[in-house]
């Protein structure tokens, strides 16, 4: 019966990520409020805390945050083979889209419908991202450090030459020293 059960978690895990990968465009951002919607709120596999967990581990780890979000995910329900079918599901869509327009790349090109397509998908995409801040945002505990923190790391890398990289390094660090100076704080108050 486990067994089953097993396998009906791995085709579930691998069928989710299969839509996601399909009819998601602009990269692991515009994907984050549908993992979220099917990981959190449609199947609970994960918290909202886990959401926001995976994908500060998913944007530490290298590879694509869809890649690394589903196989967190599918780690998560059902092991290695969950881990692997929601990897391959996520893949899978736009590993057949690449090859069916490498077949036909310079006609792709120049075809005015497909460049008018992308204008608007460029649109959605801006507004999916923006969602996923907002969802992410609602699922976090929000303390003015975190906001002034996120003003500052979305400054310097619009309006900088910043290395995202070392952003993410300092915010990394600045979070950590934060973490501790509130826990010797704490630690000091109950001493009292």
């Amino acid at each position: 019966m486990e067994t089953r059960q097993t396998l009906k978690n791995i085709g579930e895990l691998f069928w989710t990520f299969f839509k996601i990968g399909a009819f998601t465009f602009g990269g692991g951002y515009a994907m984050i409020p549908l993992i979220h919607r099917e990981a959190v709120e449609k199947h609970p596999w994960i918290t909202s805390d886990d959401m926001m967990n995976m994908i500060a581990i998913a944007e530490s780890t290298p590879g694509a945050l869809a890649v690394n979000s589903a196989t967190f995910v599918g780690c998560r329900v059902a092991g290695f083979w969950g881990a692997l079918f929601a990897t391959i599901g996520v893949v899978l869509p736009s590993l057949a889209i690449i090859c069916v327009i490498s077949l036909f790349y310079l006609q792709f090109l120049a075809n005015k419908w497909v460049a008018w397509a992308f204008e608007g998908v460029r649109c959605a995409v801006v507004l999916l991202m923006v969602n996923a801040v907002v969802k992410l945002a609602k699922g976090g505990r929000l303390t003015a450090f975190h906001v002034v923190l996120s003003i500052a790391a979305f400054l310097a890398a619009a309006f900088t030459k910043f290395d995202t990289i070392l952003i993410i390094l300092i915010s990394g660090i600045i979070g950590v020293i934060y973490a501790l100076w509130c826990r010797y704080r704490s630690a000091e108050q109950g001493g009292r």
